[in-house]
C-alpha cells in the first residue's frame, strides 16, 4: 500500500535468518581454521611419532598373536595366516623406522606427515582385520577347552586318555564350528547314555581281515565327511556287503564317531570298522620317525595325515586297500579297482601334471643334492584322493622304511614342506606308481568352477579337493547338491549345530 509501514518480517523469520547466518559464520570459521597452518602449541614431532611408534607396536603384538592362532589352522586358513604375518611384519619395520627417527632428536615437519599418514593406514587396516578375525580365535579357543574337557571325562575314554602327549598335538584345530559343534553333540550324547554306545568288541568281525572282500582305509576327525564317503560307496556299489571301510581318527574323536554309525548304521550292508590310532601300539615314537618328530614339537607334522604310510603294518592280514580321502564322493561301483593290474607296482593313482605344471619340481628342493640325485623335476605328480594300493609289493619293497629314511632327511624341512603329505608320497613311492584312467578320480570341485559336467558325470569319484569343502559356506554352488544328497539328513544334531544343508 503507498504510503504505508515499511515490510518488517515477523519474529520466526528473524530468528530463523539468524541462525541462518550463525551456521554460514560457523562454516566459514571451520574452513579458515582448517586451512591454517597448525599453531605453534601441537605436539612437537617427536612427540606425534613416539604416539604412532607406540600405536604400530601395539598392533604388532596383537596380530602376531595372531599369526600365531593361524598358522596352526589348515588350507582353510592359509591366506588368513599370510596376512597376518605379511601385515605384522610391515608394522614391524614401520615401527624400527619410527624409533630410528626418535633417535635422532629432529625430523623435518613434510616427511612426517607421509610417514604419520603411512602408519595410521596400516593401524587402522591391522584394526579390521583382527577385529575379523577375533570372532572366530575367541570361539576357537572355547571350543578347544570344551573339547579337552569332554575328553578327560569318564572311563568310556580311557584309550584316548592312553594316547597321552601324541593325541593332544594332533586337536583339530582348524575344524570349523559347525563340526566342532557336531562332534560334541556326539560326544555328550554318549557321555549321557554310555551303556547305548558299547566300544568296539576285542575280537573283530571277520569281515575286517577277509582279503576277498573290498577294503578301504579312510584317515579323518570329520565324522560328517567319513558318512557320506561310506553312504555314497554303500549306493554306488553292486554288492554293497562286499566292502569294507576301515575309519581311523584321533581318539579324542572316537567316541563321537561310535555314537553317530550307533545312531545311523552303514546303509545296505556295508560294514564299518572305527579305530583310533592309539590302537596300532607300534605307532611310538621308537619305530615312527612320525611320532618322533611330533613329540619333539614339530607342529608342521600331522599324524592322522601320515598313517597312510603304515597300511601293511594297519592291516596286515589284507592285500590290497583302496585309500579314500574325507572330502570325495563315489559315484560308481569301485570293486574293478581290486582287479586291476598294477604292473608290479605299489601305487594306482591318477596323474594331474598338465604341460609343465604339477611336476616334482613344484613340490621338492631341487637345490639339495639327494633331491637332484634321486627325483626327476619333470616327473608327473600324481594325486591322493583314490589310490590302489598293492600291501604285498609295498612289503616287499620296503616303501615304510624308505618313507622313513625320507622323514628323518627332512626333519629340518629341508628337502619338502613337511605340511605336504602329497610330496611325502611323491618320493616314497618314486617309479613305483602306476597312472590311472582319470575317470576314476575327478579333482578340483574345491577350487575350480569351470570342470565339465560331462567329466564329473562319467567319473567315478568326484573329489572336493582345495580350500571350498562341501560342508562349508564357501563351498562352490554348482557342486555341493552331489555331496549333500548323501548326508543323513534325519541326524538331528546337524540342525543344532547350524549346518546349512
Amino acid at each position: 500500500m503507498a504510503g504505508g509501514r515499511a515490510f518488517r518480517p515477523s519474529a520466526p523469520r528473524r530468528a530463523a535468518f539468524a541462525a541462518l547466518l550463525t551456521l554460514l559464520f560457523l562454516a566459514a570459521l571451520s574452513f579458515l581454521l582448517s586451512s591454517a597452518p597448525a599453531p605453534s602449541s601441537s605436539p612437537p614431532p617427536s612427540a606425534r611419532l613416539a604416539a604412532v611408534r607406540r600405536h604400530a607396536a601395539d598392533h604388532t603384538a596383537v596380530l602376531a598373536a595372531y599369526a600365531a592362532h593361524a598358522r596352526k589352522l589348515k588350507e582353510a586358513s592359509a591366506a588368513q595366516s599370510l596376512s597376518f604375518s605379511s601385515l605384522s611384519s610391515d608394522l614391524s619395520a614401520l615401527s624400527a623406522r619410527l624409533a630410528a627417527h626418535l633417535s635422532t632428536g629432529s625430523f623435518p615437519e613434510d616427511g612426517l606427515r607421509p610417514l604419520e599418514k603411512e602408519a595410521r593406514e596400516r593401524i587402522k587396516f591391522a584394526r579390521a582385520l583382527a577385529a575379523d578375525a577375533k570372532e572366530g580365535f575367541d570361539t576357537q579357543s572355547k571350543i578347544q577347552k570344551l573339547s579337552d574337557t569332554v575328553f578327560a571325562v569318564g572311563e568310556q575314554l580311557a584309550r584316548a586318555r592312553r594316547a597321552g602327549r601324541m593325541s593332544s598335538r594332533i586337536a583339530a584345530d582348524s575344524t570349523p564350528k559347525s563340526l566342532h559343534c557336531l562332534a560334541m553333540r556326539l560326544l555328550e550324547a554318549r557321555l549321557a547314555n554310555p551303556s547305548a554306545f558299547a566300544d568296539d568288541p576285542d575280537h573283530p568281525a571277520p569281515e575286517f581281515d577277509d582279503p576277498a572282500l573290498y577294503h578301504y582305509a579312510v584317515f579323518s576327525d570329520n565324522v560328517l565327511a567319513v558318512s557320506v564317503v561310506v553312504a555314497s560307496a554303500a549306493r554306488a556299489a553292486a554288492n554293497p556287503s562286499r566292502h569294507v571301510f576301515h575309519v581311523v581318527t584321533a581318539p579324542m574323536y572316537l567316541p563321537a564317531f561310535r555314537v553317530w554309525f550307533a545312531r545311523r548304521p552303514p546303509p545296505l550292508g556295508v560294514h564299518v570298522q572305527l579305530l583310533a590310532y592309539s590302537d596300532f601300539p607300534f605307532l611310538n615314537a621308537t619305530n615312527s620317525p612320525v611320532v618322533r618328530q611330533i613329540e619333539a614339537g614339530n607342529r608342521d607334522v600331522a599324524l592322522l595325515d601320515y598313517l597312510r604310510f603304515y597300511l601293511p603294518d594297519m592291516f596286515p592280514a589284507l592285500r590290497r586297500v583302496v585309500l579314500l580321502e574325507d572330502d570325495v564322493v563315489v559315484q560308481k561301483d569301485l570293486a574293478a579297482l581290486w582287479q586291476l593290474d598294477l604292473d608290479g607296482k605299489v601305487n594306482g593313482a591318477v596323474e594331474m601334471c598338465f604341460g609343465g605344471f604339477r611336476r616334482y619340481r613344484k613340490y621338492l628342493n631341487f637345490t639339495q643334492p639327494i633331491v637332484r640325485d634321486r627325483f626327476n623335476p619333470s616327473a608327473c605328480a600324481w594325486a591322493y584322493g583314490v589310490n590302489v594300493f598293492d600291501l604285498e609289493i609295498w612289503r616287499r619293497d620296503g616303501c615304510t622304511e624308505l618313507f622313513h629314511q625320507y622323514m628323518e632327511m627332512n626333519e629340518d624341512g629341508e628337502l619338502w614342506d613337511p605340511t605336504s603329505v602329497l610330496t611325502a608320497g611323491l618320493m616314497s613311492f618314486y617309479g613305483n606308481t602306476k597312472a590311472l584312467d582319470k575317470s576314476w578320480h575327478v579333482m578340483g570341485l574345491g577350487y575350480n568352477p569351470s570342470i565339465s559336467p560331462e567329466a564329473i558325470h562319467h567319473a567315478a569319484v568326484i573329489h572336493f579337493d582345495g580350500n571350498m569343502k562341501p560342508w562349508l559356506d564357501v563351498a562352490l554352488n554348482q557342486y555341493k547338491a552331489l555331496w549333500t544328497k548323501y548326508v543323513d539328513t534325519e541326524m538331528e544334531f546337524l540342525t543344532l549345530c547350524n549346518f546349512g544343508l
